[in-house]
């Protein structure tokens, strides 16, 4: 895992920026940094090594493809790269190696092939920038999910072009001109993230997956798709695989062996993430079946039950004999990092998740340099609740004329949303509820959906109408994301798991991950989301995915072969923190300096009386917390700026107290 950066055209195209670039990005490459730079071409590569395979010079950046046309500056691992090689020496394409690194593999690919016929055979997570000397292109590549990361931009015209692995890097560029972008705000505040393609400064994206790009100097840059999730989906969902739900757990566990053993492949110490879950107890269980010994396992525990998976892991870790460690981290340890998210992520970022997500990367990073997590999952075997609520209420008000929804989205909304809480705190016993007013509010919105994609919009979305609080906020914001244009013909949970798997996967849950174990120079990989096994997940009927309200069936059966199911099943509980309690707790006075009505209406950025507003309802507890969170943690980055345009540190992480 690495960071990388870069520059073509423009005026300060030399060493010096570059390597200031890539130092901003020391905490992804801790062990090695190089620029290759080439002043008449007007184009430098500069990377930031963390060594995972082939630790000699070999494999060190930027480097030079066999025949020296490539240069390339990459980051990640690709887990294919030995069958690779076998293919080249197969079609006679003997290539006089230096080393063992995937990175040399795939530049002779490049000399062999082309760019893009090596990209649809590679399977990995990555992305890199490569200069083409005969050609005078550079050609930027993001893997298929998104698993790591990948910034660009010319921001105006005769401007230079810039990538970074992270946004921190381009803040170095003496021409990099921070102005924040009014839609991606309001994204944030919808949704949680910045989504794709949008950073959350004008005039710089995001890659999208699966694709590359190629720019000359002065030039505009051409996309091109080399792999497409919702082809894929669409693909697998028009052909079906018809098999036992016996031999397709059989099938679905050979997957499983090969994707796993594939992401083992490291010449570091290795381990895993274990929540105790079905996911990461799948991953750990192939792990540990494939390992000659223990397997090195990580938890981290809360002393909040309602939190705490600590000891459904530790159960699973026993079973299956893992060298295990966990952490019982306490508020103090959780609270500390809070001042970190800014620089950590990078641009807003605002799932709470993000809080332990760190911790268990900081404990992983004592022991081991890479770890395998089980995210993915959810999206491809249906493990959302949210997919069988949003299927139950469509089926109900589709059937109601939307005359009588919109009237009574009325009726609902005119009483207040306070009045309807307090309603709801004097209801006896196990009638009563909390935060009634927002979730009945929620629901009159949902009840005047027109389609079942604004349904499970709304059932997303934290913020009905961003355009409301965020100054300059444009109505589009509030219309269903651009992946469900992706997705014609596609209907039910399928289509809700499709742009799961190409949003809130993409943008929410491998950004956090990414972040946060790269904040401690540690390389995590996502096995369920290797190509083969998204392939067949997306051929599996639906009935082999939730089945009898079961969600991801076929992934327990196959789990169930290696864990005990009394040790797995219970209600979800996801990696979350007591948000609520802490905001009118021990971070009151922060959030209270954050959303100060003088502060906000000096920055600009949100309307301070609904803000405020919304603060209260918050010490009153009448709002989700998750809410107030997506407003302080863009209040939290922006207050950083002025620090992120400084030379970067490494971020180290806190102290832990057992």
């Amino acid at each position: 895992m690495c960071g990388i950066a870069g520059i073509l055209g423009g005026p300060r195209v030399d060493r010096e920026t570059v390597v200031r670039m890539t130092r901003a990005l020391a905490h992804r490459g801790p062990d090695h940094e190089d620029v290759w730079a080439d002043r008449d071409a007007g184009v430098a590569l500069g990377h930031r090594r963390l060594a995972i395979v082939d630790l000699s010079p070999a494999g060190e950046q930027p480097m030079h493809s066999p025949a020296g046309r490539y240069v390339i500056t990459a980051n990640g691992e690709i887990y294919n790269h030995q069958e690779l090689r076998a293919e080249l020496s197969a079609v006679g394409h003997e290539v006089a190696w230096r080393g063992h690194s995937d990175i040399e593999t795939l530049l002779a690919g490049f000399g062999a092939w082309g760019i893009k016929p090596t990209l649809e055979r590679a399977s990995g997570m990555f992305a890199f920038a490569a200069w083409d000397k005969q050609q005078r292109t550079l050609t930027l590549a993001r893997d298929r999910l998104g698993e790591k990361p990948l910034y660009y931009g010319r921001q105006r015209v005769g401007g230079p072009f810039l990538f970074a692995s992270e946004l921190k890097a381009l803040l170095q560029h003496p021409e990099f001109e921070p102005e924040v972008d009014r839609e991606a705000l309001s994204l944030l505040v919808r949704y949680l993230a910045v989504p794709e393609p949008l950073s959350i400064y004008r005039g710089i994206a995001k890659l999208l997956p699966g694709t590359m790009l190629t720019v000359r100097d002065g030039a505009e840059p051409v996309l091109d798709r080399y792999w497409s999730g919702a082809e894929v989906a669409q693909a697998g969902i028009a052909n079906p695989v018809a098999l036992d739900p016996q031999v397709a757990a059989d099938e679905l566990e050979r997957i499983l062996d090969r994707a796993v053993g594939r992401q083992m492949m490291a010449d570091v110490p290795l381990g895993a993430f274990l929540s105790g879950g079905v996911d990461s107890s799948s991953v750990v269980a192939i792990m540990q079946k494939l390992s000659a010994r223990p397997v090195k396992t990580f938890t981290v525990g809360f002393h909040e039950e309602a939190f705490n998976e600590a000891r459904h892991a530790k159960a699973v870790a026993e079973h299956l004999g893992t060298d295990h460690t966990e952490l019982y981290v306490s508020p103090d340890n959780l609270l500390d990092v809070i001042p970190r998210l800014p620089a950590m992520y990078d641009e807003p970022f605002a799932d709470s998740s993000q809080i332990p997500t760190y911790l268990i990367s900081a404990l992983a990073r004592q022991h081991v340099t890479v770890a395998l997590s089980g995210d993915g999952g959810d999206e491809l075997f249906g493990g959302y609740e949210r997919y069988r609520l949003t299927a139950a209420w469509w089926h109900k008000i589709a059937r109601v004329p939307m005359p009588l929804r919109a009237l009574a989205a009325r009726a609902l909304t005119a009483v207040p949303a306070p009045a309807w809480t307090r309603l709801g705190e004097t209801l006896p016993g196990s009638m009563r509820r909390s935060r009634l007013g927002e979730k009945v509010h929620k629901g009159a919105s949902m009840l005047c959906s027109e389609t079942p994609d604004r349904l499970y919009d709304f059932m997303l979305a934290l913020w009905r109408d961003p355009t409301a609080f965020v100054i300059g906020a444009p109505s589009s914001t509030a219309q269903p994301s651009p992946v469900s244009r992706e997705l014609e013909g596609m209907a039910g949970v399928d289509r809700m798991m499709a742009q799961d798997m190409l949003g809130y996967l993409t943008n929410d849950i491998l950004v956090k991950v990414d972040r946060a174990s790269m904040a401690v120079s540690l390389e995590t990989r996502v096995p369920l989301l290797d190509p083969e096994v998204v392939e067949f997940a997306w051929r599996l009927p639906l009935d082999l995915k939730i089945r009898g309200g079961v969600t991801k069936w076929l992934l327990r059966q196959v789990l169930y072969r290696h864990v005990p199911r009394a040790l797995i099943e219970r209600p979800k509980m996801g990696f979350g923190v007591p948000l609520d309690a802490w905001l009118r707790g021990p971070l009151r006075e922060w959030a209270e300096a954050l959303l100060d009505e003088r502060r906000l209406r000096d920055e600009g950025f949100f309307h301070p009386h609904e803000i405020r507003k919304a603060w209260d309802e918050q010490l009153r507890g009448q709002l989700n917390s998750g809410r107030l969170w997506t407003v302080l943690m863009f209040q939290s980055w922006l207050q950083s700026q002025a620090k992120a345009a400084q030379p970067a540190e490494v971020v180290e992480a806190p102290a832990l107290a057992s």
